[in-house]
């Protein structure tokens, strides 16, 4: 692909934050070239997708290892040649163990990383946009809506055609774009801190999750409830299997088919008191190898879904 100035320019970063002695803390970095004060973020590199260069860049900037929480949005403004940047920031709790392993060093990017009092980090940044994202996420927090876990639905990449198949639908495996789809997205899926992996028993949904379960150490639990076989024989079980990850309240990948995600994304939607919207309809609608991440509350999971994004393989 050419690029061209009416081609954007694409970064992500984060707010990462941390609660010291009950006050809310968040962390800025001073620029030494721009010699600015802002939110760490930085440029998308080839083959990423978002959230996987948001985590990076948090690490190569400040020494931070994160896992993203809820989407905060999106910045867009003018680089000085002309062509539009858009950043795109989530909110990233860093725990203890983060802030005790971190090791930065003042380098030709960044000349210092700071933690501050959220109002005293608002005098500090230079640009209002930062503020803006700040902003946003201090009055999800207040609402407490800070702390979220993921729902991650996922539609299994490209397979080969069931015309071109001779055994059975359950049986078609991955074409080779299918298996590049899966491994450019498992990065970008494992930088929402997944704890658990549940899967069709389909071979083509195996194969999707498997690069993700490679690099996280998660292991895939297969499940005939959300295969399509199920779903077209009238045995599927998607509410049983969405009960299930609600409950235990912590990041998940349920990784299905087509006709199945309107499906899941029905139950979650009820489960959690959340109106759909123009974001869910996308997302029931993913195409091979996307991914669409429901963000619910930790402190109020019944008051309606934080937030809602969905993420295209880079390959």
């Amino acid at each position: 692909m050419t690029l061209t100035t009416s081609t954007p320019v694409l970064a992500a970063g984060a707010v990462c934050w941390r609660l010291v002695g009950g006050e809310l803390q968040v962390l800025v970095v001073h620029r030494t070239q721009h010699r600015d004060v802002s939110l760490p973020k930085g440029k998308i590199e080839a083959g990423e997708t978002l959230p996987e260069t948001a985590v990076r860049e948090i690490a190569e900037e400040t020494g931070l290892r994160v896992t993203l929480g809820a989407q905060l949005g999106t910045v867009g403004y003018r680089l000085p040649n002309g062509r539009e940047k858009l950043v795109y920031y989530w909110s990233a709790e860093a725990t203890d163990e983060a802030v005790a392993s971190a090791r930065f060093r003042p380098n030709d990017e960044i000349a210092a990383c700071k933690w501050l009092p959220t109002e005293k980090a608002r005098k500090r940044m230079t640009y209002e946009h930062d503020v803006a994202i700040l902003d946003r996420f201090v009055e999800r927090f207040e609402l407490g809506a800070g702390r979220t876990y993921p729902l991650i639905l996922l539609r299994h990449g490209k397979a080969v055609p069931h015309e071109s198949w001779d055994g059975p639908d359950s049986t078609r495996p991955l074409l080779q774009r299918g298996t590049l789809q899966a491994k450019s997205i498992a990065a970008g899926l494992a930088g929402f801190g997944i704890r658990s992996i549940v899967s069709s028993t389909a071979e083509r949904c195996l194969q999707t999750v498997a690069p993700v379960s490679r690099l996280t150490r998660v292991a895939v639990k297969p499940t005939a409830a959300i295969s399509q076989e199920a779903f077209e024989h009238g045995t599927a079980d998607v509410e049983s299997v969405v009960e299930r990850r609600l409950s235990r309240a912590r990041g998940a990948v349920l990784c299905s088919h087509g006709p199945v995600l309107p499906h899941l994304i029905d139950a979650i939607t009820r489960a959690t008191g959340t109106d759909v919207d123009a974001g869910l309809r996308r997302a029931a609608m993913l195409s091979t190898g996307e991914f669409a991440v429901l963000h619910v509350s930790i402190q109020h999971p019944e008051s309606g879904l934080v937030a809602v994004e969905t993420h295209t393989p880079a390959a």
